[in-house]
This record gives structure tokens, C-alpha cells and sequence, in this order.
């Protein structure tokens, strides 16, 4: 199992992360000493990207539109 320095984690918590969630624990030291160690949660749900896809319309001219109109369509003003 790998074990990383908390500053180094701080710095590659994502890449950490990602390889958790494929099955790859590490452990979490402080000068030397393991701290904690972190895993992926077995039952965690898995992520849902594009599960809403095609369901919602952006206007072309999105990003030059005035703050209040953006506000209308959030809020379903015409």
C-alpha cells in the first residue's frame, strides 16, 4: 500500500482519489507516521454523468445575455 506525505496529498488529492476509486488504498503520513488511510467506499453510488442529457435547451447567445435573463430561465420566467 502507498504512503504519502500530507503535503503531497494535498497536492495530488484528485489523482489520489481517482486511483482509490479504482482499488488502490494509500495511507496518509505526518513526518513519517501514518496517519490515515483512505479507500474507495465500496457501496458508494456510481457517477451519473449525462444522466440528464438532451432534457434541457442553453440559448445560443447564452453568454451574452444580461444577468436577469439568465435568472428568468432558472426561475421559468418567459
Amino acid at each position: 500500500m502507498k504512503t504519502v506525505n500530507i503535503h503531497e496529498a494535498k497536492t495530488h488529492l484528485s489523482r489520489l482519489i481517482e486511483q482509490a476509486m479504482e482499488g488502490e488504498d494509500f495511507i496518509i503520513a505526518k513526518a513519517g507516521k501514518p496517519m490515515v488511510r483512505v479507500s474507495m467506499i465500496s457501496d458508494a453510488a456510481p457517477q451519473r454523468l449525462g444522466f440528464l442529457a438532451g432534457q434541457a435547451a442553453v440559448p445560443d447567445a447564452f453568454d451574452r445575455m444580461a444577468e436577469e435573463e439568465i435568472a428568468d430561465l432558472f426561475e421559468g420566467q418567459p
